[in-house]
Formats: C-alpha cells, structure tokens, sequence
C-alpha cells in the first residue's frame, strides 16, 4: 500500500510539473472561463422573460449545467494527452522493467498511476467548480444540481482516464496511446446518437453511451444504474491494464 502511494505521488508530481499539463489547464480554464462568461450574460439578458415565466429555467441550468457538459467534452479532448505517457513513458525509458520488478504487484503499479493521474484531473475539476461558486456573490445556485453536476464531471474523468491509462498499456509509443483513446472515447460519447438511428439495438447501444449516463447524473437524476456504469467502466479497463501488465512480464 506505501509504495501504491509513493507511486501515485510521484506520478501526481511528473505531471504536474510537465509544461504540457499547464499548458492544457491554462487553455482549459480559458475556454470554460468564456464560455461560462457567455453564459452569465446571456441569463441576465433573459432574466426580464425568466421574470414572468411560472417554472422558468434557473441560474443554474442556464449556467451550471452548460459548463460541466462543456467541460466535459474538452476533457475528451484532452486527458488521452494527459494519460498517453503513464506506462509508454516507463517503457521508453526503460524504467518500467524496474517497476515490474519492484516488490509490488501489478494491480499496486496500475492503481498507484491511476491514482496519480486523478490527482490532476481533481485539481482541473476543483478549478472549474470555483466557477459556478463565484456566482454566489450576486445570486443563488441550486447547490443539489450543482453537487450532481460535479459527481457526473468527476465520474467521466475518470473514465477518461481508466481508458487512456489501459492505451498506455497497450501502445508503443504516447501519440498511439493518444490516439487510441481519444478514438476509443469519441466512439462511446456518439453511440447515443447511434442509437437513434438504430431501430434494432438502439437500447444497447444507449446503454453503452458515456454521454447518456454523464447527461442523466447531470440532470440530477442520480441513480445506481449510471453509478454502476462508470464504476464498471473504470473497473474493467483497470483490470484490462493489469492484465496487460501481467503478459508483459512473461
């Protein structure tokens, strides 16, 4: 368990240190900043129509809610950057026979670089939600559809990075990794467009869709079925790491 911990520190510290990741956090925050700029203006251009209507839209779907939904997509954009290099950059350096041979199991080595890259995404999902709560000097938010907004974030991202810390894995080279997930992640967040098209499996296929489950937890709509989605997404592409891990050590 220490050295889990020694390894998640470690690859907390590589990328937060790393030119890219700040180079990334800084045109994140950019962008989200205006597009949540737009959207604070567009509700005061409204607020005279919001005024008379009986369930009117609040403050915080106008918006709360488009910010985490476009934050989200920028995060596809941008964690297969983030996780490319966890193992392609040990095996590069020819460090990760060392690490396989370190008294810890391969399951210690997985978690402990998952761990570490979450420690990132946490920083990046913190920042974003300092938005919405600067909002809170002039207006009120509904603080329940702002706690599911950011469940529904930190459930994706980490997703995001199970899946790009398993292409890591698997690829020779952190541009193949890249490439792999962002794919990989491109393919699960339109299969809910998919399935309108697709009479036949389109159950399935809605099931299947990261967007549809990220969007239903957003709403507010907590429920274990979307829970236990990403939490078995993450397990299985975890699990999928490990066992890649484990042939290479054959």
């Amino acid at each position: 368990m220490n050295l889990m911990l020694v390894i998640a520190a470690r690859e907390f510290k590589t990328l937060f240190l790393s030119p890219l990741a700040w180079t990334i956090l800084a045109i994140l925050q950019f962008i989200l900043a205006f597009l949540f700029l737009t959207q604070v203006e567009n509700f005061t251009m409204l607020q005279p129509q919001l005024a008379t209507m009986d369930n009117a839209p609040s403050l915080t779907d106008i918006t709360v809610t488009p910010l985490f939904g476009n934050a989200g997509i920028i995060l596809l954009l941008v964690t297969p950057l983030l996780t490319m290099r966890l193992i392609c950059e040990e095996r590069r350096n020819k460090t990760l026979t060392l690490l396989l041979s370190a008294p810890l199991s391969n399951a210690e080595i997985i978690i402990g670089k998952y761990l570490g890259s979450l420690g990132l995404f946490a920083l990046i999902v913190g920042l974003i939600t300092l938005m919405p709560l600067s909002l809170l000097i002039g207006g009120t938010l509904d603080f329940g559809k702002l706690v599911a907004n950011l469940l529904a974030l930190s459930l994706l991202v980490s997703a995001f990075a199970s899946i790009g810390l398993f292409m890591s894995c698997v690829a020779s080279n952190p541009t193949i990794a890249a490439m792999g997930a962002f794919g990989s992640l491109f393919v699960l967040w339109i299969l809910d467009w998919s399935a309108g098209l697709a009479d036949k499996h389109s159950e399935l296929l809605a099931y299947l869709s990261i967007l549809r489950h990220f969007q239903n937890i957003q709403s507010g709509l907590i429920n274990t079925a979307d829970i236990s989605y990403f939490l078995l997404f993450i397990s299985l592409f975890l699990l999928l790491s490990i066992r890649r891990l484990d042939k290479e050590q054959l």
